[in-house]
């Protein structure tokens, strides 16, 4: 991971185990980022989430979207960003243990302290879930 990747990372507010970021893909864009999270095997999410240990659980994919969206204002703006809506969220088919989520979020409007981005995560070019999400940055 490059030290950019990382530093952004280290950016956000939250720690070990709650860091639904594993590496920065792109930040080319000043309104879009793309970031990666590894889903293993041994990850205490998908052990204890159901019985049979096999599924990431979705309140994490909104997490992971809204870190994802966070590092966008996080930049220059100052400020904590705090989740405040998760609107028209689907699931389309689950995300398992060896899936590698590729999360994309998009600002689409801000209207200071509110921002809000459309947000998607794919699984090998499947979209496995999208939602639009809102930050208010305090």
């Amino acid at each position: 991971m490059n030290s950019d990747s990382r530093r952004l990372i280290n950016s956000l507010p939250h720690a070990y185990p709650f860091v639904m970021i594993d590496r920065v893909v792109e930040t080319g864009e000043k309104n879009r980022m793309v970031c990666l999270k590894n889903i293993p095997f041994n990850e205490e999410w998908c052990t204890g989430y159901m019985d049979n240990g096999m599924v990431f659980p979705p309140v994490l994919i909104i997490e992971a979207m809204a870190q994802t969206s966070g590092l966008i204002i996080g930049g220059g703006r100052g400020g904590m960003a705090y989740l405040s809506s998760i609107r028209d969220a689907r699931f389309l088919q689950p995300a398992v243990p060896g899936d590698q989520l590729i999360i994309t979020s998009i600002l689409m409007h801000e209207l200071p302290p509110l921002y809000a981005f459309e947000a998607r995560v794919e699984v090998r070019g499947q979209i496995v879930s999208e939602a639009d999400i809102t930050l208010a940055l305090l």
